[in-house]
């Protein structure tokens, strides 16, 4: 992540800037495990930049804490928080330069996160898939969902889908 980048990875005490990508050891932390380095970190008033936003994954049959559950405990700590990745814009176009893509009708954002995925699809102006059997997978009613569930579930929040799926494979 951090190759070719002008950053040089320091110790706690040293650091001047906190970047979170994940939990060290996300199969078994929870972001409760955070809370003292979270409230060291914040006592020193260091920016942290989070580099995905989403608060869990979808790993297996698992939801797995990610990164964006750190940024969240951080904020409500009073810390300063910078958000990259989905949904915001930036993220959507580093990806389309580097796909040669000029037109966002002709992009397709397939993911289960209706704040991070779809969001993001729908603000830059893409077309999306929901995968419905993600994250979101027991609220939505899973492989029953039904349509109009679905449209209600979107619409609650000013988001929209094309394409719906159970699950990718």
């Amino acid at each position: 992540l951090f190759v070719g980048l002008p950053i040089e990875l320091v110790a706690e005490e040293e650091a001047e800037a906190v970047i979170a990508t994940g939990l060290f050891n996300d199969e078994q932390e929870t972001p409760a495990d955070y809370a003292d380095l979270l409230a060291r970190l914040n006592g020193r008033k260091l920016p942290m930049i989070c580099a995905n936003p989403d608060v869990v994954v979808h790993r297996g049959d698992r939801l797995i804490w990610c990164a964006g559950a750190l940024a969240r405990d951080y904020a409500a700590l009073g810390g300063e928080v910078r958000m990259a990745g989905k949904p915001y814009a930036a993220i959507y176009a580093v990806a389309a330069e580097a796909a040669g893509v000029t037109d966002p009708a002709r992009v397709l954002c397939i993911g289960d996160g209706l704040n991070t995925d779809i969001r993001g699809a729908v603000g830059y102006g893409a077309d999306a898939l929901l995968v419905v059997g993600g994250i979101h997978g027991e609220e939505l009613g899973g492989a029953g969902v039904a349509p109009e569930a679905l449209a209600t579930a979107l619409a609650e929040q000013n988001l929209s889908a094309r394409y719906f799926m159970y699950a990718l494979g």
